[in-house]
């Protein structure tokens, strides 16, 4: 499907994901309101060409879609409901790309309905390099109607537009893969660390197991140990990439998701354990492969 071209779009939460995002569909076309706080925020996202908005309430009259990538599921609720219901036209679509607690995504996808709006929650895979080169991929929960509507929109801010299934599936979706992605990165430094103390050079381990069964994507993809593998912020003093703050954030949203649904998680429990001391001890705004690090 092409990407469509001449939608009114309100964009509100323009932080180091968001600005890429916005940015990238004013390239494809579109016209955008754009919305956040922060004024610094706004200066950039009209220098990319957004139209800039000193309340989201504002932003969001007479748009066709509206695309949000908010810090918590708290703030898109009061987003949503305070500024967002009875501001946007009726029939909006509304598209939220934060990660969030399924709950809450799904509670607020059944008020948009109700209101009279179409919603997916459509969180994203990839990073601020993903975001600003429009390359993510996008989890989308929702109606297929909904899904359909959405999807032109997102295919300009990413490469992959999947459907995962109703209203909070996007969300399931993301946190699922987070979590997997916490267990092996974890995995991946424990192996590297133990090779290398063992006297295995760790480009020679890299080079063994990145082609046999320990093949995954933290090690082949993210190589978390610097001057080993494929460049990564290893490379770069693990600065950029997916900040360990972030990964908890998603680690926490997993842990509460397995409670509700009485999963057995004791590998992403443990994880999870380990990113929160990670992350007491100062390291929140490094790569999550530095944990690397306490090994």
């Amino acid at each position: 499907m092409g990407k469509a071209v001449d939608m009114k779009i309100a964009f509100i939460g323009l932080g180091n994901m968001g600005g890429g995002m916005a940015a990238n569909l004013v390239k494809a076309g579109h016209d955008v309101n754009a919305f956040d706080l922060s004024s610094d925020a706004l200066d950039l996202a009209k220098d990319n060409g957004c139209s800039t908005f000193m309340a989201a309430s504002e932003a969001v009259q007479g748009v066709d879609a509206v695309v949000s990538m908010l810090p918590n599921g708290a703030i898109v609720k009061s987003v949503y409901t305070s500024d967002v219901f009875g501001s946007a036209p009726e029939g909006t679509v509304f598209l939220d790309c934060s990660t969030i607690d399924v709950a809450t995504a799904k509670e607020v996808a059944s008020a948009a309905t109700g209101a009279g709006y179409d919603m997916v929650d459509a969180p994203v895979s990839g990073g601020i390099a993903a975001a600003n080169g429009g390359t993510l991929t996008f989890m989308v929960g929702g109606t297929e109607s909904a899904f359909k509507r959405a999807e032109p929109i997102l295919q300009a801010m990413g490469k992959a537009v999947i459907h995962a299934g109703d209203a909070g599936a996007g969300q399931t979706a993301k946190i699922c893969n987070n979590m997997l992605l916490a267990v092996h990165m974890i995995g991946t430094c424990e192996a590297m660390k133990m090779a290398e103390k063992l006297g295995l050079d760790p480009q020679t381990f890299y080079e063994i197991s990145s082609q046999s069964s320990g093949y995954n994507w933290s090690l082949n993809a993210y190589t978390p140990m610097p001057g080993v593998g494929v460049e990564s912020p290893a490379d770069n003093e693990y600065q950029g990439g997916f900040a360990t703050a972030l990964m908890l954030k998603d680690l926490r949203l997993a842990m509460e998701a397995a409670d509700n649904s009485d999963s057995a998680v004791p590998l992403s429990s443990r994880a999870a354990s380990l990113y929160e001391d990670y992350d007491a001890a100062g390291n929140g705004g490094l790569d999550f492969s530095s944990i690397i690090k306490t090994y």
